[in-house]
């Protein structure tokens, strides 16, 4: 398996999080676009450098997208501004050998009513699910034939709106999974059964420790079986992020999986 770590909040440019990366023999850095010096614009000024620093050090990049990007936003304004963000990161990914980019699935606002809370995206289920399909098509559009997989990742739990939008999305073949195994705790292990159900579509893995719903531990410091979770991992070739989030957290993740 490869196995890579994030940008780290704690390093403010691409070479530090290199250094680290190459102290701790790992394969791959996944760029956060919620980072200002990792905004697509950013990176397609210094497309040269980048490659560069991959073909000398050997590291190649992933790239997750800013966690608020919300393809399926009811304004079309808002939703033409992150689709075009999507377009612009899919470029990115093709100019640079990008693997994989990490996509969080949008829950959207919802309506807190005195029994229960009522999600914007199931009731009005028509709007949402045609959004959702726009989306799949422009990035099959953007991905053409190249080796991009837009993965979806899991966070606090689909919302049954949440998994239909994602089976539509995996309609298409440049759409995969990301197993986040430390949210998936925090949640109760519920996405466990929809992920298991699309085995075949994982192809990238975030791998952090939890106890109860704190996670983003140092693996072997909290409660997940993290055996089992690596052996599937193995079993499907997935890209490992260990995503922890700091350089001390990430040098205790890298000494458990050696040991």
């Amino acid at each position: 398996m490869l196995y890579g770590m994030p940008t780290l909040i704690e390093y403010g440019t691409i070479e530090e999080n290199l250094a680290l990366c190459q102290k701790l023999g790992l394969d791959f850095i996944e760029l956060n676009m919620n980072l200002p010096q990792y905004q697509t614009r950013a990176l397609r000024e210094d497309l040269e450098y980048y490659r560069r620093l991959s073909e000398q050090t050997g590291v190649f990049f992933t790239l997750h997208l800013d966690e608020n990007l919300n393809f399926a936003d009811f304004n079309p304004l808002v939703r033409e501004a992150y689709c075009r963000t999507a377009a612009e990161a899919i470029q990115t990914a093709k100019s640079l050998d990008m693997p994989v980019i990490n996509l969080h699935m949008p829950t959207g606002v919802h309506f807190t009513l005195p029994e229960k809370k009522v999600y914007l995206f199931a009731s009005c289920h028509s709007e949402y699910m045609a959004a959702v399909r726009d989306f799949r098509h422009m990035c099959e559009r953007e991905v053409g034939d190249a080796p991009v997989r837009i993965c979806v990742e899991n966070t606090d739990g689909y919302r049954d709106f949440q998994k239909e939008a994602v089976e539509a999305l995996l309609e298409a073949p440049c759409f995969a999974l990301t197993w986040d195994i430390g949210h998936s705790h925090a949640a109760g292990d519920v996405d466990e059964p929809f992920l298991s159900a699309h085995r075949d579509r994982l192809a990238h893995f975030h791998l952090h420790d939890a106890k109860g719903k704190n996670n983003h531990l140092a693996l072997g410091t909290g409660e997940i079986d993290l055996p089992a979770r690596l052996r599937i991992a193995e079993a499907c070739c997935c890209r490992c992020v260990i995503e922890t989030k700091t350089a001390a957290s990430l040098e205790q993740s890298v000494q458990y999986l050696k040991s």
